[in-house]
Order: structure tokens, then sequence, then C-alpha cells
């Protein structure tokens, strides 16, 4: 990164970037209240760094030792002097001190369904409305949302979605399964998704961070924590730095029997904010696969720092068409978010 002095000029800065792409690199311009600094994104080798410190208006020129260097919390502390980044939608702030739940039905399936749970999951608390139009199943045989069916069915399932945010006052996140559905599941939710099995997508990443819209981040079931930062380095290279990272879950290790669908790995919260600025929430029904897990392992993430939780909900989960195993109920998600508030209020003063 370059650090520019207090008093360079938007020339000098202009030059700094007409001269990064000559050499084939992007830069990503960060400016600050004090200093403006500027990241090279690229191959770095490519450029001789000496050149910058003898610019006009460079106060230095540093390496960041890490892969995922624009996400990184030593690039933020430098150009902005973030250490916890807060994601605005709308009036809700994604990282702050307060709870932040993401809940609805796994697969939306109806348009009186969605509007059904929506209600229960606005009064038990929740700030956003998930649901699945776009479903990615391990087999062909399984239901894949909506979405599947066409065009025409997909954007009707999304317009309920729309629907259902605005008359409850809830934001709305969907996820998308490919680059095709970008534009369309652009014009209808607030947030859009990334999931697990999308984490290695460098094209779907770089086409959705181009919208300009927050993305909910999940952690592949089989990636390490370099891995996914790495891979979110992806959107903010497009100059999308809104990225919400979700723990969601990963392979269980060691033999016998497991009691849960992934490992919820709860350690990576806290080395997350040690690496990174962006806001951390966890997806406890996707890691545990049982809803008799979700309240525990609720607290348990908020506990270790999380800014908010994603979780599954159904009215009747014994009915729902994908996932009813590890969905609770509104009432249930009540209880989860009174206990959760309660502990957030603790670990809050912790986190700043």
């Amino acid at each position: 990164m370059i650090i520019m002095k207090t008093d360079a000029t938007a020339e000098q800065i202009a030059h700094v970037v007409k001269e990064i792409k000559k050499h084939g690199l992007r830069a990503d311009v960060s400016k600050g209240a004090f200093r403006t600094v500027i990241g090279l994104i690229g191959d770095e080798r490519k450029v001789p760094l000496e050149q910058f410190t003898a610019m006009p208006g460079v106060k230095e020129v540093l390496g960041i030792e890490t892969p995922y260097k624009l996400v990184s919390r030593e690039y933020s502390q430098y150009s902005h002097g973030l250490e916890h980044m807060i994601i605005k939608v709308g009036d809700l702030e994604i990282g702050g001190d307060s709870l932040v739940v993401m809940a609805g039905p796994c697969a939306v399936e109806s348009k009186e369904q969605l509007l059904r749970i929506a209600e229960g999951v606005k009064r038990a608390g929740a700030q956003v409305l998930r649901g699945g139009v776009f479903k990615p199943r391990t087999s062909v045989h399984s239901f894949q949302g909506l979405g599947a069916a066409g065009d025409e069915e997909a954007e009707e399932a999304l317009s309920w979605l729309r629907e259902a945010g605005d008359k409850f006052g809830l934001a709305v996140v969907t996820e998308i399964r490919g680059e095709s559905q970008v534009d369309l599941v652009a014009r209808y939710v607030d947030i859009i998704q990334i999931g697990a099995r999308n984490m290695y997508d460098q094209d779907l990443l770089s086409k959705v961070a181009r919208k300009g819209k927050p993305i909910l981040y999940k952690r592949h079931f089989g990636a390490g924590i370099e891995e996914f930062l790495s891979f979110a380095e992806y959107i903010a290279a497009e100059g999308n730095k809104d990225i919400i990272l979700c723990e969601r879950g990963i392979i269980p290790i060691g033999k016998g029997r497991s009691y849960t669908r992934y490992t919820l790995d709860l350690a990576a919260v806290p080395v997350l904010q040690k690496e990174t600025y962006l806001p951390i929430i966890v997806d406890p029904s996707h890691a545990t696969g049982r809803r008799d897990l979700i309240h525990s392992m609720s607290c348990a993430a908020i506990a270790a720092g999380a800014s908010g939780l994603m979780i599954e909900v159904h009215y009747a989960p014994a009915e729902a068409l994908v996932d009813g195993q590890q969905a609770i109920t509104p009432a249930e998600l009540k209880a989860v978010i009174t206990t959760c508030q309660r502990i957030q209020k603790q670990v809050a003063p912790r986190k700043r």
C-alpha cells in the first residue's frame, strides 16, 4: 500500500494511480479523514515500488504480508483507522453493538408461507428476512427452489420476498447460485448471499460485487481462514467492501458417527476479528443441522463475539420442503433472540 501525505493533492493521487495502472495493476483508493491510502491490486512484482517513494505527495510505501490485503485489519487501520466496519442496510447497522438476526425459511414455498413466517420472525425480533429462491442441493432429485422452474417463477418468488420485507419492515437476503441470476436477484434484495458451495467462484464473486450491494459471504465447509479471506478479496478488489462474513460449519474430523451436520468452528469468530475489520455472523442451522442445538449454539456464537445470526425458521418445521430438521419456530426464535441480546450487551464492550 502507498500512503500519501496528509497534504497530498488530488492531482498527485491521480498521478500515482496512473503509474500503478501503467504496470497492469489496479488501484484501490481509500480516502480517510486524515490521509489517503492506495492499495495495489494484482501482481506487485511487476511494479518497481521504489519509484513511488520519490513521487510528489507520497509519504511511504508499505508491504502487507497477508494474501488478503484489502480486507486485512492492517490495511483498514492505515486507510480509515477502522477497527470494526459497520455495514448499513437502510436504517439497520450490521457490525455494531446491537445483535442482528437474519431469519426465515430455508426455501420460499409459497406467498402465504413466506408472509406468515415473515410476520413471525419480525415479532420475534429479527431484522432481516432470509428465504431461498434458488437452492443448491446435493441431489438433482431434491427440491431446487421455486427459481428452478424458470425465470417467471423465480421473479415471482423474489417479488414475494420483497413484498414480505416491505410489509413487515425487514431487510431481505437471498442466495445466488449462478452468474445468470445476479441481475434479477439484485433488483429485489437488500443483501446478496454467496453460499458455501460458491465461495470459490471468482467470476460470480466479481459480478456480484459490481452490483454495489452488501454481500453475505459464507465460508466453504472445507475452507481454512486464509482461503476464506483470500477469496473475499475478490469482492473487495471490485471496490465493494460491504462484506458480511458468515461461519456456517466445516467438515467434521474423525471417525465414527457424526452427531451434527457440520462442525461449528466458533474459534473462527475471534480469529477472523483479529485478521479483518469485516463483521462476522454465524449460521447455527446449517452448522448443526439440528433444531435442538440452535439455542445453545446461537448463545455460544454471540459469546464468541459474532455480530449476528442467520437462523432457519418455519411455523411447521416438519412440513418444510427443505431442511425442516434444522428449522425452529418463531416462538423458539424469540427465545433465542432474547437470550442472545443479553449476552450481546456483555460482549459488545469487549469488541471495541
